[in-house]
């Protein structure tokens, strides 16, 4: 259900988006360009009549009375310039028709029934200002009625005056400009052409605006202004000039059906079409509400991004110079044991390499095999290797929390070293993951785990993703000390501690996160060591990936839920849930949430708005990606091959990673308990080339 639901919220935003880049974008996309000669040309009644057409019977032309300017308006309602226009207008006691364009009568309804309050009149002007002559028949149809419905629900009225976008005079008209004329008619509408151009929309300057629309001789005009389309300043100051000159001059300035004798150009609305032009208003509000919203998160997204970079390369780089000042000063030696624990359910494909690698530590160590219910010899085959250090449980399967807290309660040590039985240790790795453990203060240790099985793309995304994602952030962690997960493959624990927040809970099914947090809200410093490295086998399948990063999602926002109160506290446990958590819930949680529509908008960017800038904006969050990548990997002593994969990882991995999101925050919000799933192991650990085993 939940991915019904996502689906139908998704395509509901790309509807909107549609709606939004055709009402404001839309102006060219399949157009054709056919030849005038496939429609009839314009009749000589229509090139040497009036202006205003009616080609439904014959051909019909009206000319305004002598003496008499038709006043009209293209492009409009604007919420700027109709204002001023109907205030000039007012002052000379002057009426005009106004042409709208559909899309600024939905966004401006106020503005169209102030002009008809006032006595003026609406014509229509289409839909988005479309040239219908080079549009497909589809569009054409869709111009008109939508135009229409726009009015009809702004207003409450419809209008049989229709305007041509980009038309002229009569005698301009050409078979693509006739054909709108006539399929115009056969719908029942009166076409309205002009025959006196101010040109305003050219900006000459007030005086030659004025120049233009004043007429030689006595014949009617039908004048074209603008009251939309851009800066309407010098038509505004042109129009009160002019108005000004015609009743100086004897000149009657009125709408067209005033200048003509038309009658019942303005009629009411039937219901159906009063209800469709509602409709259409609030589609067009609501995708605009949509698309703003989108453009105001995408805006505050893009800030958070840029801002974790800073953060994290400010911290890494802070991280690092501190632990080299401590690795040149280092002089602590634990003279206790230090307890390894190694929690197995079925690792026959892995254990020995794991078992072995730990033993041949330059530390000496204690280690516990806790053999979880395992059917595939996994025990046998740990005590088959004779290690005189090494202690194996037998217990039935009851998880990996039993087996941990059946570990702990075994260990001898005052510190103790988890680690997953599908990772490998190098030689020094217990050495310095147990360093910072000289600090009273410090209760856990995080080391820093590597991808040991990372050939192929697949292998490639999740080593750039534990080296950029997970080792950059837990330096930030550190820095904030805030540090919300001690991984299960290798992470140290004073055991004072772990009998202080009662052992490793099986609330949820991220154990690690879970102790990591109630160990920061009981006072402890958890801790970053960057050069204890452990070897673990990543999953080898999109399959075993998506069960992996399930697990581990829905388990950290168990964690976060159970730990929240953590917010209110004060000292760590306060740092853990104001910095740890709220970074958690934007990084890991709201923004892979909004990712899907990143990508939607993305295409809408390519489709409606300027391609090259959505490119170069897409190019710029890549090179982001890619410097800090650089700069985890140079940290790390990576070899930077890898990272040719990673413009294909923002498009398919990062994908599936927020889709992971998406139905982990389902599963939370139905309440589902979902069953621990166990990763394939595939046999690829070895014992690091470093390790010698006697």
């Amino acid at each position: 259900m939940h991915w019904v639901t996502l689906a139908a919220v998704l395509l509901a935003i790309a509807a909107a988006l549609v709606v939004q880049g055709y009402a404001h974008h839309l102006t060219t996309l399949a157009e054709s360009s056919a030849p005038a000669a496939a429609a009839s040309p314009a009749p000589a009644a229509a090139l040497h009549g009036g202006p205003v057409i009616d080609p439904r019977e014959g051909v019909d032309t009206v000319t305004p009375h002598q003496r008499t300017i038709a006043l009209t308006f293209d492009d409009g309602p604007d919420p700027t310039w109709t204002p001023r226009i109907l205030d000039v207008l007012r002052k000379h006691h002057v009426h005009a028709t106004f042409f709208v364009v559909g899309t600024a009568a939905a966004e401006h309804p106020d503005l169209v029934r102030r002009i008809l309050d006032e006595g003026h009149e609406i014509g229509m002007h289409t839909l988005t200002h479309a040239d219908l002559t080079t549009s497909p028949q589809w569009r054409a149809n869709l111009e008109m009625a939508a135009g229409q419905s726009a009015i009809a629900g702004a207003t409450g009225e419809t209008t049989a005056l229709f305007r041509p976008p980009y038309s002229s005079e009569p005698d301009a008209l050409d078979a693509a400009d006739w054909q709108i004329i006539r399929s115009a008619g056969q719908d029942g509408y009166l076409s309205v052409l002009s025959t006196l151009d101010s040109e305003d929309w050219r900006r000459p300057g007030v005086q030659r605006i004025v120049a233009n629309a004043t007429p030689q001789g006595d014949a009617g005009q039908v004048l074209l202004m603008h009251d939309g389309g851009g800066d309407r300043s010098e038509t505004v100051a042109a129009l009160d000039r002019l108005l000004t000159q015609y009743a100086a001059d004897g000149i009657t300035a009125t709408s067209v059906s005033a200048a003509t004798g038309l009658k019942g150009v303005m009629r009411p609305a039937a219901t159906a079409e009063q209800w469709s032009g509602t409709a259409l208003i609030a589609t067009l509000w609501g995708s605009a509400w949509v698309v703003g919203a989108i453009g105001i998160a995408l805006v505050l997204s893009g800030i958070v991004m840029v801002v974790r970079a800073v953060l994290v390369l400010f911290a890494a780089s802070r991280h690092r110079r501190r632990a080299r000042e401590v690795a040149l000063r280092r002089t602590w030696t634990h003279d206790g044991i230090v307890s390894v624990i190694v929690p197995a359910h079925n690792e026959a494909a892995g254990i020995e390499a794991a078992v072995r690698s730990i033993a041949a530590s330059r530390r000496p160590v204690e280690i516990i095999v806790v053999d979880d219910g395992s059917t595939d010899g996994t025990a046998d085959i740990v005590e088959a290797l004779g290690l005189p250090q090494v202690t194996v449980i037998r217990q039935p399967n009851g998880g990996k929390p039993s087996a941990l807290n059946t570990g702990i309660a075994a260990a001898r040590g005052e510190i103790v070293v988890m680690v997953d039985g599908d990772t490998v240790f190098e030689q020094d790795t217990v050495e310095r993951l147990i360093q910072p453990f000289a600090d009273p203060a410090v209760g856990a240790v995080s080391g820093n785990t590597k991808v040991v099985n990372r050939g192929g793309v697949l292998g490639a995304w999740q080593h750039i993703e534990y080296v950029v994602g997970f080792n950059l952030d837990r330096r930030l962690f550190d820095i904030a000390e805030c540090m919300p997960t001690v991984p299960g493959a290798i992470g140290a624990f004073r055991i004072e501690t772990l009998r202080r927040v009662g052992g490793v809970s099986d609330d949820t099914l991220a154990e690690d996160t879970d102790l990591t947090m109630a160990i920061c809200r009981d006072g402890w410093r958890v801790v970053y060591q960057e050069d204890a490295r452990a070897w673990t086998e990543a999953p080898a399948s999109l399959g075993a990936l998506w069960r992996q990063r399930y697990r581990w999602c829905y388990g950290t926002m168990q964690a976060m839920w159970k730990h929240r109160g953590a917010v209110l506290q004060k000292g760590p446990a306060g740092k853990l849930g104001r910095r740890g958590l709220g970074y958690l819930l934007v990084l890991q949680v709201i923004l892979p949430l909004f990712a899907p529509v990143v990508d939607i908008f993305a295409v809408y960017g390519l489709l409606f708005l300027d391609p090259t800038r959505i490119a170069v904006l897409w190019l710029a969050f890549l090179a982001l990606q890619l410097g800090m990548a650089v700069y985890a990997f140079r940290m790390d002593g990576e070899s930077l091959k890898p990272l040719w994969t990673l413009p294909l990882q923002q498009v398919v991995y990062r994908q599936m990673m927020y889709l992971v999101v998406i139905q982990s925050l389902f599963t939370a919000l139905a309440g589902t308990r979902l069953r621990w799933h166990r990763m394939q192991r595939y046999g690829t650990l070895t014992v690091p080339p470093a390790v010698t085993t006697g």
